[in-house]
């Protein structure tokens, strides 16, 4: 009797992924550039049209490689790595931003375990950093003028 406990979950990220080139402009202009071990990322509040929406969007997720990293067999291997580890964890993307990933090299050598647990390190620091910039500040109330005369 073979029967699975857990059916398995297929997600996908084709909904989910930047596709424009002014998509991708737009973040890297509105969002700031963070590093890690094996890549560097931007994140950044999506928009409609030039303005921040009230209501949380869904994340979308972009990812670049450059050909420095290599021939284009070893740049698709990297992507298809990346792609894989993001797939897994789509109830991590942070909502109502836009999200880019760009790998170094030793994604290509490194264990897959060990990169999905830096792309879900990313991915939990991003949610906690939109969450953080969605609150909205809340300014301390004037202290009293006191004249001296």
């Amino acid at each position: 009797m073979n029967s699975p406990s857990k059916p398995a979950q297929c997600q996908t990220l084709a909904g989910s992924r930047l596709r424009r080139h002014a998509d991708y402009l737009r973040a890297y202009a509105a969002g700031r550039k963070r590093q890690s071990a094996s890549m560097s990322w931007f994140l950044a509040p999506r928009t409609q049209d030039g303005e921040v929406s009230s209501a949380p969007a869904p994340a979308r997720i972009g990812l670049t490689v450059s050909k420095v990293l290599g021939k284009a067999h070893q740049r698709n291997r990297i992507k298809r790595r990346m792609r894989e580890a993001l797939r897994r964890h789509v109830e991590l993307f942070p909502d109502g931003c836009d999200l880019i990933f760009h790998p170094r090299r030793n994604v290509l050598i490194m264990e897959f375990a060990q990169l999905e647990r830096e792309v879900v390190r990313i991915l939990e620091q991003a949610r906690s950093e939109a969450s953080r910039g969605a609150k909205p500040l809340v300014a301390a109330p004037p202290a009293p003028v006191t004249h001296a005369s």
